[in-house]
């Protein structure tokens, strides 16, 4: 009979033989020298069961992927008031566009391109200073995962994004003369740049993202991380927005609320069901992991998990 452990190792297999794996990022130096071949999948079930493969044990810098969290801890301090900072619809450029925020008043579109996520960042730096808002959001994570200890912020790739991050200091700088930027630029951009260089493994993200999969609790210890509205507002901005410009085409193929980063990591949530974590640095032209889009859609092509399918899911294969 077919099982879970038996589809993410067949896909694993699939993965390793592929010819065409993309590119890693190049920008700083740590994300350049990442093995293109590694690959590692984690899967946690609604009955805490975890089923990994490859390389899911192995650290690796989320980046963008962290964006959910920061957010998730934006909307737990404002609420709805958070909507008049930051919009969320897609916003059809690419992940770091300054385009679209003059003629939109310094606004951002959604909180998963970088200008939203800066203001995001801004207001947690607002809340609770510069130094205090990495521990806070370390504070966040750690008790989502069953080694808590071990998911940290790599200061050297910090420092290292804050070295190149010249397009970000724009978009900052300019969204500050909207009024959109509160603090000193420098200080949200720290908060920024640290958020971004969070490392952990698949097999740590996946249990991470648990508690959007619930509905906003941590499973591991029954308690409320998030209100139910407040969960299903994230999963339905990663649907419409975490693939940046390829939003539309992930939708299509995976179906699942996804948030990618160009460390080659996805989050993917099937709400009531599973969280699921990809890691392959190969990046697409869109700065989304190519093996990892290509082994989710497998996942769904086998599982029924995609939230567009008519018919009963097949919560847990056997």
């Amino acid at each position: 009979m077919t099982t879970l452990a038996s589809i993410i190792v067949s896909i694993a297999e699939e993965m390793r033989t592929a010819s065409e794996r993309g590119a890693v990022a190049n920008y700083i130096p740590p994300l350049a020298r990442v093995d293109l071949n590694r690959f590692g999948m984690a899967v946690v079930g609604m009955d805490g069961e975890t089923h990994t493969v490859g390389d899911a044990a192995v650290p690796f810098s989320v980046q963008s992927v962290s964006k959910v969290f920061s957010l998730s801890m934006a909307l737990n301090a404002m609420g709805e008031e958070l909507w008049g900072r930051v919009r969320q619809e897609p916003s059809g450029s690419a992940f770091n566009s300054i385009v679209q925020l003059e003629n939109e008043h310094g606004i951002p579109r959604n909180p998963f391109i970088n200008a939203g996520a800066i203001v995001i960042a801004d207001i947690l730096v607002s809340r609770y200073g510069r130094e205090n808002a990495r521990t806070r959001l370390l504070d966040f994570l750690r008790p989502l995962v069953d080694d808590p200890a071990s998911i940290d912020i790599d200061t050297d790739v910090a420092r290292q994004e804050r070295e190149t991050g010249f397009r970000n200091m724009a978009l900052a700088n300019y969204m500050r003369t909207f009024g959109n930027i509160r603090n000193v630029v420098e200080d949200t951009l720290d908060f920024y740049f640290h958020q971004c260089a969070l490392t952990m493994s698949c097999q740590q993200l996946a249990q991470v993202g648990t508690y959007l999969m619930t509905g906003g609790l941590n499973p591991l210890t029954g308690e409320r991380v998030m209100s139910e509205r407040n969960a299903q507002t994230i999963l339905a901005l990663m649907m419409m927005c975490g693939h940046y410009d390829g939003s539309g085409a992930f939708a299509i193929r995976v179906g699942l609320p996804g948030k990618s980063g160009v460390g080659g990591g996805i989050l993917a949530i099937a709400p009531g069901v599973a969280s699921i974590a990809v890691w392959s640095p190969g990046l697409n032209a869109q700065g989304n992991s190519l093996l990892g889009t290509r082994a989710l859609e497998r996942l769904v092509q086998h599982t029924g998990w995609s939230v567009f399918r008519a018919s009963p899911w097949v919560v847990n294969p056997t």
